[in-house]
């Protein structure tokens, strides 16, 4: 149970974690100690995502936790793919090693990823630019769902991602892990090698992973060329932890080498190609990119009596580059410098008050070095100012609420445009007050009831604005638009958790109206003579082009988690979002690319546990000494993705999804010796029956059609069954 009741109090109703939480729900629900524990984390667990440590019962916006013991127990080829399993919250895919995070059908630069305390800069405009971030670093995650601009500015409308580290051992520990992972679809083999210690107060922690990957199959496609990736990462920190505050430094490093999915086909055979190529090669194949991102992060925090101050700053540099003909000479290379700043004071609790007030911003410096064109040179700032506040009212009773005002400058310089043989230079200044309201009530000891309403805002990036240009990755061509205005949304959050001994259940609702929402859609396939200009590319590209309208999405998330004992589980999950443009033409009603109606279900079976690692001084049985094995469970798992036929169709622009179901089954365990746990063995079987299955939101569905079988498109991967092994070592 040590994450069970962790998302219960939430207004976003995260239950595929429910459904996914098989080593945290270890309470016995017929104990009496359990229902003191629960109330117990209840009132203990805090989250850093709004201003300031904030007990979790006391967030009054939707927010989800997924837990360490959940991301070790999931199987995954990236973090984003690890955490869409939760309600509300999707991914855009390109094979396995690029995810990016959809958050209630809002992505892209809606969605702010944190890590290491500085937001995550990897030029996530494109579809095919995942997060730069290696998972077996990331301990826990908080997922902020709704518009979070007023602590996190331009880019939060949608929500937060905040990827947290390991945290900081105790004075005088030293521990080592080793984690390794093998999946049979691809090949993917992993491991992970971190070290970290405090002594006398001098902390540190240093990590290096190793992670490749052959190409996946299922059986429409069999073996699908391009799909393979490389990718390796190492971090270190440095700092010292006093009674004053701490100061650390971190450097990360991250490398990711994806071959590119072209989807093109034999028109005889159907047979995707290259045909001749080694498909179980861990090697990279033309197409691929090579993405570096390097990140340094000083982080400061300082008590005082009356609160604290912290302060980060942050540089990070991405390289990315596209190789299409040769693997020795790139045709794009675009170069991003980024370094973000934050200051924030936050108070102590005085008369049932809390304050918080900061200033926070980035300056950033793109440019292109490859011989392809897509979007311009440009320089950005920018700065906001905030100031929240929250008030208990005794016992029951949680408000708070804030304003902030934001400023972005953003300057493009003339770049070579390949589509009109113009040269684009232009510059925009984006403006915005935003701010939020909220409360909880705690009815009783069964019932929450959780309210929120936030405005978000975002000024649209360089891509939206001054694209044009051939995009390799994503198989069209793209056109800005350097008139469009700034995203405005208005949402509102309604939610009611329900616990008790033997149940517990959530249903949360929203609302959110988006003015001048931003999006891509088909235009015409791009042949010379048609009025585009004259390219010496081949004529076969589709052409999408930027534009923009006034949305309105209505969604709701709910679920239900059975135990009738202590040891069997019933979790049960459904995830719905309706995402519509107002006013629009028929063809065009629905916004492009919104995630399907999803129903997530868990049956799950703890064999033997014989500890509760949350009671005091972590008392163990006598039992758990005398057993080999600890936490030992398994669990069947189903997965339903209703019909998508919600579409953007005009000009052909989106298709529908039929509805499928993946059937999943788990087990782990904790190896034990003398009541000391000594490793922890994960397996897990995901698409059991080998489903051929699309997902509506991989941008594969939309590659070239089988001329033999009328399949358009590539599927997405077959059964795969992983085995992890965690060694824990304490020095």
């Amino acid at each position: 149970m040590k994450s069970k009741y962790i998302i219960l109090p939430l207004l976003c109703v995260s239950m595929a974690m429910a459904a996914q939480n098989h080593n945290n729900k270890h309470q016995h629900a017929e104990d009496s100690t359990d229902v003191f524990y629960r109330h117990l984390q209840l009132n203990e667990l805090t989250v850093t995502g709004v201003a300031g440590d904030t007990k979790l019962k006391h967030v009054t916006a939707p927010v989800s936790i997924v837990s360490p013991q959940v991301l070790r127990a999931t199987a995954s080829t990236n973090v984003i793919d690890a955490i869409s399993h939760q309600p509300g919250v999707s991914q855009l895919t390109t094979g396995g090693s690029i995810s990016k995070p959809i958050i209630r059908g809002l992505g892209y630069n809606r969605v702010v990823v944190m890590s290491d305390g500085v937001r995550q800069e990897g030029q996530q405009w494109g579809d095919e630019h995942g997060v730069e971030v290696d998972g077996n670093s990331v301990n826990s995650v908080e997922i902020l769902k709704g518009p979070a601009s007023l602590m996190y500015g331009s880019d939060a409308m949608a929500g937060v991602v905040i990827l947290h580290q390991q945290p900081t051992l105790a004075e005088g520990e030293m521990k080592a892990n080793v984690t390794s992972e093998y999946q049979t679809n691809n090949g993917l083999f992993a491991y992970h090698l971190q070290m970290a210690g405090n002594q006398k107060g001098f902390v540190w922690d240093a990590s290096f992973s190793d992670k490749m990957a052959h190409a996946y199959k299922n059986k429409y496609d069999g073996y699908v060329p391009g799909s393979q990736f490389r990718e390796r990462a190492g971090r270190l920190m440095l700092g010292v932890n006093k009674g004053w505050g701490h100061s650390r430094l971190v450097w990360t490093a991250y490398h990711l080498t994806p071959s590119i999915i072209e989807g093109e086909r034999d028109p005889k055979t159907g047979e995707l190609e290259p045909l001749s190529n080694d498909l179980k090669t861990y090697g990279r194949s033309l197409p691929f990119q090579q993405v570096k991102h390097y990140k340094l992060v000083w982080d400061n925090s300082l008590n005082l009596s009356s609160g604290y101050l912290k302060a980060i700053i942050g540089y990070q540099q991405n390289r990315r580059q596209e190789f299409e003909e040769s693997p020795d000479e790139y045709e794009t290379f675009f170069k991003l410098h980024t370094l973000t700043y934050d200051l924030r004071y936050v108070t102590n609790e005085f008369d049932g008050w809390k304050l918080s007030t900061g200033i926070g911003g980035m300056y950033q410096k793109s440019g292109n070095e490859g011989e392809e064109y897509l979007i311009p040179d440009y320089r950005l700032f920018d700065f906001g100012l905030y100031a929240t506040a929250t008030k208990q009212l005794g016992d029951r009773w949680m408000l708070n609420g804030g304003v902030r005002y934001d400023h972005r400058h953003l300057k493009a310089f003339p770049g070579f445009s390949m589509l009109n043989g113009q040269e684009d230079n232009f510059s925009r200044n984006f403006g915005a007050f935003t701010g939020s309201v909220g409360a909880v009530c705690n009815i009783n000891e069964h019932f929450n009831l959780r309210m929120n309403l936030a405005r978000g805002f975002r000024a649209p990036n360089l891509s939206e604005l001054g694209s044009n240009g051939k995009h390799e990755g994503s198989l069209r061509y793209e056109i800005g638009d350097k008139g469009l205005k700034p995203e405005y949304s208005l949402q509102a959050d309604l939610g009611l958790d329900f616990t008790s001994r033997y149940v517990s259940a959530q249903l949360a609702l929203f609302a959110n109206r988006i003015d001048n929402y931003v999006f891509l859609h088909h235009v015409g396939d791009y042949t010379e003579g048609t009025g585009y200009g004259y390219s010496v590319y081949a004529p076969t590209y589709p052409v999408y082009a930027y534009t923009q309208g006034d949305a309105r999405l209505l969604g709701f998330e709910a679920g239900v988690d059975f135990h009738p004992i202590h040891s069997v589980h019933f979790s049960n999950a459904f995830s719905y979002v309706d995402a519509q443009q107002m006013h629009a033409a028929p063809g065009t009603k629905y916004l492009p690319f919104t995630p399907a109606p999803k129903w997530s279900s868990e049956l799950k079976w703890e064999l033997s546990h014989h500890s509760h690692p949350t009671i005091a001084h972590h008392h163990t049985t006598d039992a758990a000494h005398r057993s080999l094995l600890n936490n030992l469970y398994v669990a069947v798992g189903l997965d339903c993705f209703l019909k998508q036929s919600h579409i953007y169709g005009a000009d052909d622009t989106e298709t529908e999804t039929p509805g499928y179901a993946l059937l999943s089954l788990s087990a782990g365990t904790d190896l034990q010796l003398h009541g000391k746990k000594v490793a922890e063995f994960y397996f897990t079987a995901d698409n059991l029956l080998d489903k051929a299955y699309q997902n509506h939101l991989s941008r594969l569905k939309y590659a070239d059609e089988n001329a033999v079988t009328g399949r358009r498109g590539v599927y997405n991967m077959g059964r795969n069954i992983t085995f992890k092994v965690v060694i824990p070592i304490t020095l």
